[in-house]
């Protein structure tokens, strides 16, 4: 019996062995031919009279992220791939001066996440090719609020019989934890300066403080009244048309009978239908067909941004942009991480670099660790009194450690619905001493001095320790008002009013003072050029080391497809809830100030 079992289990052990093996050794010819494709594949053309395809997918982002393979393969789908904001705004700018573009497709189907100062910067930039007389035109399965808002730019826009265009609004939720710490028996004591510094709330209130409902109703206000705008402007509708669209949804869908498209074409948000056969006919008919016969006259965007960088002449002097995108931690951290040593870092190789004559800090960040916040802005400063120019561009959001780093510039760029402000600090500590006691549990102990052990998380704060965490955060608010009023040419009072951890849009941030010009990072890369006094330039990114196995496999998944191939049925509420959780975990385990100090904003841009 036991020599039957130990064939079976040495018959199915040979089995697996060889399916791994035959697995890796399929996945391994697959990368050499997609490596060897890519690296000899012929230079693409661009067809005379094509039309520009824009397929955005998964998240509009400032720079990518190495995905671990094993997290794209798996069934969570957290991501849907990434796509670069500065590389579509690339192809969009040459098309505008390219004659053998003649229209601009967009195709919004794939697009996931994407911040509604990004959408407005490419939204720009396409009005801008509109601007020379050349159709742009739209059309989506169905629309969610972000894709709309990049399509609607279109002369035209065409939807699925059975689609949909949903509008919903902008809210913030967060999720309060008093309750669950309190039966827990869990403390969380916090140390702060400023009512609007609402970061730490979650873990000390059962609900949204007055100060924050008030300072996120304006925020999220002013964000909507830049899409609703936005919008109206592009459909040729009034305001309070697209508002009672949105409002009245009910009432629009029972006047279609639940006919969510027609509901949308009623009120003058797309001009027609149509089914993807139906779309590629409209377009060969428009534009004409290839050479195969089966598609029509086009360049999709990724052949095209390959032949305008291999066009462009390299020029001697650089400007390189440098992107802060992520939670700020820290010491050495990799890619979608703002490390504070790495950045400095990157920040010094540009400074030493003879070809870089200025610097664009490209900020996407709610902040973090204020020592790293500081070392990034001293370095920075250093490059200033080294005689290179540093402009700041604040992206989606460069809100408290993320304004910190800003004020190291000598201009502060932001778009009208950036996320920013959230000058404040903070400091938590949890206390684990009560849900031990019940578990039968005690530390006892001796110390030297009264701060010896006064930290530890397993004994109720000490008094003495809390007044002296209090003091420290307050004297990092009084440095953070400090800083801010040098970079500004203000004074502290001056500063404070606007500060105590309120979060403002990029336009209001602009009418206090605390931003210089609006626009996105094209207009800051010129403003760089201006102040080093260039005719000419090329672009730098500089970034964030990978290891060759990661660029590689970088490398065979943008070719491959693989990357971001979620299962859609991940992307349910309760998989949203999941992946939103630990999310957060993920950035409150970065954590690392050694003084345990944070500029950190709870926000992000909508």
């Amino acid at each position: 019996m036991f020599r039957f079992l130990g064939r079976v289990l040495r018959t199915l052990w040979r089995s697996l062995d060889l399916l791994r093996r035959t697995v890796f050794n399929l996945l391994l010819l697959v990368l050499l031919g997609a490596l060897l494709m890519t690296f000899f594949h012929p230079e693409p053309q661009v067809p005379d009279g094509a039309a520009l395809v824009l397929r955005p997918s998964g998240a509009l982002v400032e720079q990518t992220t190495f995905e671990e393979p094993l997290a794209l393969l798996s069934m969570r789908g957290e991501d849907g791939g990434q796509t670069v904001l500065h590389d579509l705004l690339e192809v969009v700018r040459a098309a505008r001066n390219d004659s053998r573009i003649s229209a601009l497709v967009l195709e919004t189907d794939d697009l996931e996440a994407a911040s509604l100062s990004k959408l407005a910067e490419l939204r720009a930039a396409i009005a801008d090719f509109k601007a020379t007389g050349r159709p742009v035109l739209a059309r989506g399965e169905r629309f969610t609020q972000g894709q709309y808002y990049l399509a609607s730019i279109a002369d035209e826009v065409q939807l699925a019989p059975d689609g949909f265009v949903l509008l919903r609004g902008l809210s913030r939720y967060s999720t309060y934890f008093r309750g669950a710490l309190d039966a827990l028996g869990i403390k969380v004591h916090v140390f702060r300066v400023g009512e609007y510094k609402s970061f730490s709330e979650p873990f000390t209130r059962s609900d949204m403080s007055d100060e924050d409902r008030s300072a996120t109703r304006d925020l999220l206000d002013g964000l909507w009244a830049h899409f609703r705008t936005d919008v109206a402007a592009a459909r040729k509708l009034a305001p309070e048309a697209l508002d009672g669209y949105i409002v009245g949804y009910r009432d629009a869908l029972a006047a279609t009978a639940g006919d969510t498209a027609e509901a949308a074409r009623r009120a003058g948000l797309i001009d027609r239908f149509s089914t993807p056969d139906e779309w590629r006919d409209q377009l060969a008919e428009r534009f004409g067909t290839d050479a195969s016969g089966k598609d029509f006259h086009q360049i999709d965007a990724g052949a095209y941004l390959a032949v305008v960088r291999g066009a462009e002449k390299s020029a001697a002097d650089k400007i390189a942009v440098l992107v802060a995108q992520g939670a700020i931690a820290d010491g050495e951290q990799p890619p979608g991480v703002v490390g504070g040593d790495t950045f400095a870092r990157m920040i010094r190789e540009a400074r030493e670099d003879d070809a870089i004559k200025a610097l664009v800090v490209r900020i996407d960040s709610p902040g973090g660790s204020a020592w790293a916040s500081e070392q990034i802005r001293r370095e920075l400063e250093l490059t200033r009194k080294a005689g290179k120019p540093v402009i700041a561009s604040m992206s989606s959001v460069a809100a408290s450690g993320g304004y910190w780093i800003a004020a190291g510039a000598d201009e502060i760029w932001a778009a009208p619905g950036t996320v920013t402000g959230s000058i404040g600090v903070f400091a938590m500590f949890p206390e684990f001493a009560e849900p031990l006691r019940r578990l039968g549990i005690t530390v006892d102990g001796v110390a030297t001095a009264p701060l010896a052990g006064a930290l530890d998380p397993r004994r109720p704060l000490d008094p003495v320790a809390a007044e002296a965490m209090q003091l420290g955060i307050e004297h990092g608010y009084r440095r953070f008002l400090q800083v801010v009023a040098a970079a500004r040419n203000m004074k502290e009072d001056e500063v404070n009013q606007v500060a105590r951890g309120r979060v403002w849009t990029g336009q209001a941030a602009f009418e206090l003072g605390l931003v210089d010009q609006l626009g996105g990072i094209e207009a800051a890369i010129a403003a760089a050029a201006q102040r080093a006094g260039l005719e000419r330039h090329s672009l730098v990114w500089p970034s964030v080391g990978l290891t060759p196995a990661q660029m590689v496999m970088q490398r065979f998944l943008s070719f491959s497809g693989l990357a971001g191939s979620g299962s859609p049925a991940s992307s349910g509420p309760v998989a949203q809830m999941l992946n939103r959780l630990q999310a957060e975990t993920r950035d409150l385990l970065r954590w690392n100030d050694p003084q345990h100090v944070y500029a950190h904003c709870l926000c992000e841009a909508p």
